[in-house]
């Protein structure tokens, strides 16, 4: 997961309103608001309120729920989790806005994620995905590092023969992205971990050096990505690839990876 989305949730932008019925009113608009400033708290008591307007139920149900799962990951409370889980099963997708059925999804994948199903967690937030077109930029990144993340966490959780196919994936996917977004700091960092990870450690290496210098493309998220590509390249892929060299050879070889990875560190500042 990278470390400059780790704190972040994907927001939750007011509607212009749920089938048949007209605008939002004041107390989920509130607690939507709450939720976007990690005020969790104040979010889940609002929606509580919410909750109490018959037609607006499930979506307020839906932001109370993203609600506890955010304060779930704050304290590791076993009750928010569950509430979390009970809120968001109440959700009827039905009576939910295009945008509140995505938050669903993203809800139920996140309580996927917390409680270690990462292969099905993966699935949702592909759902997920399909339906971006509804999402900012940021957005679609916090949530497509979600998946990539819950791709990565499922991939480990198998046996190491058995989880090459998961990173195929992921790299297709993560191809796919850079072709059509260059500074994409999920792509950019994502590329090199799948690569490595279908045992392409050379390609790993072009591609870590690929995403220090993409990286400048987005002044945004530049210095966050480069210190997780930093630490990929320092601490796994440098002793990786030494390792396939014979015995004496591995510490000059590692020495020179460092030393060429500082350099264009230097290069591209």
């Amino acid at each position: 997961m990278l470390t400059w989305r780790l704190l972040l949730a994907i927001v939750m932008l007011p509607h212009g309103a749920a089938p048949v019925f007209a605008a939002e009113p004041a107390t989920l608009i509130k607690a939507r608001g709450l939720y976007n400033t990690a005020e969790y708290d104040a979010a889940i008591e609002a929606a509580g309120e919410a909750r109490r307007l018959p037609d607006w139920a499930d979506a307020a149900a839906v932001v109370q729920g993203r609600a506890y799962l955010e304060r779930y990951r704050q304290r590791a409370d076993p009750a928010d989790l569950a509430a979390g889980r009970e809120a968001l099963q109440f959700a009827r997708p039905s009576r939910l806005a295009p945008r509140d059925n995505i938050d669903q999804l993203v809800g139920v994948g996140q309580w996927l994620y917390l409680s270690d199903w990462f292969g099905s967690a993966a699935g949702l937030f592909d759902n997920a995905l399909t339906q971006s077109v509804l999402l900012t930029r940021r957005e679609r990144l916090l949530l497509l590092d979600w998946w990539a993340t819950a791709v990565d966490r499922s991939a480990q959780s198998r046996p190491s023969d058995r989880r090459a196919p998961a990173y195929a994936q992921l790299l297709a996917r993560m191809e796919d992205e850079i072709r059509r977004d260059p500074s994409s700091p999920v792509a950019n960092y994502w590329l090199p971990v799948s690569a490595r990870g279908v045992g392409d450690l050379d390609r790993a290496w072009d591609e870590a050096a690929n995403g220090w210098v993409r990286s400048t493309l987005s002044s945004e998220t530049s210095f966050p990505v480069r210190e997780d590509l930093d630490r990929f390249v320092t601490q796994v892929l440098v002793v990786e690839r030494s390792r396939a060299r014979s015995g004496f050879e591995q510490p000059e070889a590692a020495r020179a990876m460092q030393e060429q990875w500082q350099q264009l560190k230097q290069q591209w500042k």
